[in-house]
């Protein structure tokens, strides 16, 4: 007997678990513009060298006067970083003198740049000219934002072990509002990565405590399929990131949108029941006990608020109280062996699955096609991609499921989707795989690699200039790597969640203990028909063993 049971009791998967995980899901919408958001607010528009009096206006007459002003780059279009000393008036109409143009001597954009506003009327780059030398920080930017949100599941992991899932969602909420919204009054680019790094810190608090209380109010047997449903809403948020980019095209104007509405999700927040197993685990079994009573009202079942009594929470929970009595810190993870197997397995995959997925989902400008329309397409895929997902896990298991990540290098849009599908799948996986003690901790560790994987993985675009085919190699050699290392890691079909590190460790034991027995059993087995003389089909009609039944 264990809290599950205590879960059925007062309805299973009931209207409050309805409204508990509709509530967490919803913010998903926007989750995905948080972690995609640099696709937009840092586009790179097509641009040029300004040249004064000339490119304020644009239009057919002043173009065919910048080559006049411009060399041409290999694509035979205006060079984005040069200009010609000094003006070559016959590039004009002469184009036999286009042939000796490149040996004419440029300078770099002394009066900086002029900027297309037909795909981002204003991004960061263009805000702060962070083109030509200066381009790398554009991408410093989101490598600075993903350092928040490592810093952040690091940090927030371990509080809401210790302060619980309701208090550190709640206040990720509001930093998440105030400081997303901040980052559009940002006057340098200095004041705006900082802004971006405390913002995706609230961004790790706002995913790890939502994964959480989902999973620690639902029951074991619908664990899969509410997991995978919750992960449309970040599917459909990228389609949603996509509408409100094209409508706005403004970098500004963009963050406001997408982190304004976490104040409407703080505020009703509080509404939320803090994981019961956790107030058991610390202490404060009364307060549980008033959750499930709550809980058991919602879903219709008010008899069991007489019947659950705080004698009968706590003997359901007696060997998890026993043992919360425990300190836990990071280094827990690492000192039984199924817990270090589990984590070393677990920091793997995450990094490969984040390593890929934003290998592909960032710089969609890399593509050649309409950003918006790119943008789209990508979350469309991942439904599909969801769906494949959600019958695999529902009857393949977890450790299959992760393995299905080496088709990722066969097309970037397929590849992206199952990206998607593996994200969907690693965060139900790794929250059933740690005990409730230890969980958040365990889960801020890990995702900690998906953090590193994805500030790794726009440093890998550079290898194109080595071979083009190069960064896929590298982001499928890790996604493949990855698919082996799942194999490695315990199945959690429809096993309860564990509560205590006793429970992760007893269960491999009662695993390897399962397979001594069956190995002598199948021995006598072979013995018995060997010296009957008989066949396997003559004597199986005597032999009720495991392996012969199966």
């Amino acid at each position: 007997m264990g809290f599950a049971d205590l879960l059925n009791e007062v309805g299973g998967f009931g209207r409050f678990q309805m409204i508990h995980v509709t509530l967490l899901s919803i913010p998903g919408l926007l989750m995905a513009s948080q972690n995609l958001l640099n696709n937009f607010t840092a586009g790179v528009p097509e641009h040029h060298c300004r040249i004064p009096n000339i490119t304020a206006a644009m239009n057919e007459s002043t173009v065919a006067l910048l080559r006049a002003f411009i060399p041409l780059d290999s694509s035979m279009t205006l060079s984005k970083c040069s200009r010609y000393t000094d003006t070559q008036w016959h590039l004009i109409t002469d184009k036999l003198s286009q042939r000796n143009a490149t040996e004419l001597q440029t300078e770099a954009c002394a009066d900086g740049w002029t900027y297309d506003k037909t795909q981002f009327i204003s991004s960061i780059v263009s805000e702060w000219d962070l083109v030509c030398t200066l381009r790398p920080l554009k991408q410093m930017s989101q490598t600075i934002y993903m350092g928040g949100v490592l810093t952040g599941a690091i940090i927030f992991g371990g509080l809401s072990d210790r302060f619980g899932r309701k208090a550190i969602l709640i206040w990720s909420y509001f930093q998440l509002a105030v400081l997303g919204t901040l980052t559009a009054l940002s006057p340098s680019y200095v004041v705006y990565c900082i802004f971006r790094f405390l913002t995706g810190m609230s961004v790790s608090g706002v995913i790890l405590n939502g994964v959480s209380l989902k999973v620690e109010w639902i029951p074991t047997k619908t664990r899969t399929l509410v997991g995978t449903i919750s992960s449309f809403f970040f599917t459909f948020g990228q389609m949603i990131l996509a509408g409100v980019a094209y409508s706005l095209k403004d970098w500004r104007k963009i963050h406001v949108a997408v982190c304004l509405p976490f104040l409407v999700f703080f505020f009703y927040s509080w509404w939320f029941s803090e994981s019961a197993r956790w107030l058991v685990l610390n202490g404060r079994s009364e307060e549980a006990l008033k959750h499930l009573h709550h809980v058991a009202k919602i879903n219709g079942k008010p008899e069991m608020a007489e019947k659950i009594t705080l004698e009968v929470l706590e003997s359901h929970m007696q060997k998890e109280i026993q043992s919360s009595k425990n300190i836990y810190t990071a280094l827990d993870l690492l000192k039984t062996p199924t817990m270090r197997k589990i984590s070393m397995c677990l920091m793997v995959v995450w990094f490969s699955t984040s390593f890929a997925y934003y290998g592909l989902a960032m710089d969609l400008q890399k593509f050649g096609v309409n950003i918006y329309l790119m943008q789209i397409i990508f979350g469309a895929v991942d439904f599909p991609a969801k769906l494949v997902a959600l019958l695999m896990l529902s009857f393949l298991g977890r450790r299959l499921t992760q393995d299905m990540q080496i088709t990722r290098t066969a097309l970037a849009v397929i590849g992206k989707g199952f990206t998607s599908a593996s994200f969907t799948c690693i965060y139900l996986f790794t929250g059933e795989l740690y005990p409730t003690v230890i969980r958040q901790t365990g889960m801020g560790f890990v995702s900690t690699m998906a953090r590193i994987g994805s500030m790794a993985a726009p440093a890998v675009l550079i290898l194109d200039e080595i071979l083009p085919a190069l960064p896929s190699v590298v982001y499928g050699g890790s996604a493949v790597l990855a698919g082996f290392i799942a194999f490695l890691l315990p199945e959690t079909l429809n096993i309860p969640l564990p509560d205590t590190i006793e429970d992760v460790e007893e269960n491999r034991q009662k695993k390897n203990q399962s397979l001594q027995e069956q190995r002598p059993s199948e021995s006598l087995v072979l013995q018995d028909i060997k010296q009957g003389g008989g066949t396997y089909e003559e004597n199986s009609t005597l032999t009720e063993t495991p392996m012969l039944i199966k």
